[in-house]
């Protein structure tokens, strides 16, 4: 059964590539074949429904297509069509319930392997577009952090990595290196690299980066 819904995700990826959008009948039966091995993640959501933390994420989600409900039961299956089509929201999932969920469950459903969270602290309301190739190795990452694929937030040696502020997006192919601190309501923009410490409400672009918008007013200044 799992290796059949392996198969199965496998042909509905290379669909969506060929398609603008799925066929909702397809779609509907692809759920429901796929409701079968993530009943156990399931029942573990059910379980966590009062971790604010899990449930902001599933809201930052929904937000982005569909209107967020509180229902629990349909919740559950927002939380199951967020399972099945996108394998990063997989590693936001294992993330917050914990590596003993992880090491159980992830053979039912594989998170994307190019994906690696290793910050201990995100906070609410995190949201992982496309994620490949990515890694998130910052100290801690304040509320709503909005991330895209080829990012890299690590480490410059043993010990110095960032710390990112609340209301932060990085875009894809952006890099943040070393002890630096990002500030609150950022916009890192792609392929930028940012390696000094970045202010409060501006976007930076660039290599390196330099601040091209300060409290909504176009500049051009150095970090």
């Amino acid at each position: 059964m799992i290796t059949c819904l392996n198969n199965l995700e496998r042909y509905h990826r290379v669909y969506k590539r060929n398609t603008l959008l799925s066929p909702p009948l397809a779609r509907t039966l692809f759920l429901a074949l796929s409701s079968v091995r993530l009943i156990p993640h399931i029942l573990v959501f059910l379980l966590h429904s009062g971790d604010t933390l899990l449930i902001s994420d599933l809201k930052k989600w929904v937000e982005e297509d569909y209107s967020f409900t509180t229902n629990k039961w349909a919740m559950a299956v927002q939380f199951l069509t967020f399972m099945t089509f996108y394998p990063e929201y997989r590693n936001q999932f294992y993330f917050r319930t914990g590596y003993v969920y992880r090491f159980f469950l992830s053979f039912l459903c594989k998170p994307m392997p190019s994906l690696y969270i290793k910050t201990k602290n995100i906070g609410e309301g995190f949201f992982v577009q496309h994620g490949f190739s990515t890694i998130l190795a910052a100290e801690e990452i304040g509320t709503n952090f909005r991330i895209n694929q080829q990012v890299t937030i690590g480490y410059t040696d043993k010990y110095d990595c960032p710390i990112i502020g609340d209301n932060v997006t990085v875009c894809a192919g952006a890099k943040v290196l070393g002890r630096v601190k990002v500030g609150n309501n950022v916009v890192i923009g792609a392929n930028a690299v940012v390696v000094k410490d970045v202010p409060d409400n501006c976007t930076v672009v660039g290599v390196p980066a330099r601040i091209v918008k300060l409290n909504g007013e176009r500049c051009s200044l150095a970090l």
